[in-house]
């Protein structure tokens, strides 16, 4: 098949192809005229790579599931580099996610220091609770 058709079944651009085959990720053949041709496996790789993005890993990071498609393997997530990269993904997913932890607690506390410094509070924690002040008006 050709670009084009590789582009629409994949649900890309044929530049987004272009740009794969230029990281080395995607490998054209050309027909004697110069086009370039692609099979089944390739539709497979860009759909990996596709899959793998969604997930938050970069280009860089689809190498080793590419790798693993391209040496024979049934998933890309079949060898030990794969698996490295997971493991690797996820450590930072966790790391993103104590970072996040400890802004959400600081914020709370500083949310929690602020009212306790108000006179007449105006928030409560639960929006729909109507406090004495406002029954007045």
């Amino acid at each position: 098949m050709r670009i084009g058709e590789l582009a629409r079944r994949a649900g890309t651009t044929t530049r987004a192809l272009r740009f794969y085959e230029a990281q080395g990720l995607l490998t054209a053949h050309r027909s004697a005229n110069g086009y370039r041709v692609y099979g089944e496996e390739d539709l497979r790789l860009v759909a990996e790579i596709q899959t793998l993005q969604t997930v938050g890993m970069s280009l860089d990071d689809t190498r080793p599931f590419v790798e693993c498609l391209r040496s024979g393997h049934e998933t890309g997530d079949s060898c030990g580099d794969s698996i490295e990269m997971y493991r690797r993904k996820l450590a930072e997913v966790d790391a993103c996610l104590t970072r996040l932890g400890a802004v959400r607690a600081e914020l709370h506390d500083k949310l929690s220091e602020a009212l306790d410094r108000q006179e007449t509070p105006s928030y409560t924690e639960d929006p729909c609770v109507v406090t004495a002040s406002h029954r007045n008006h």
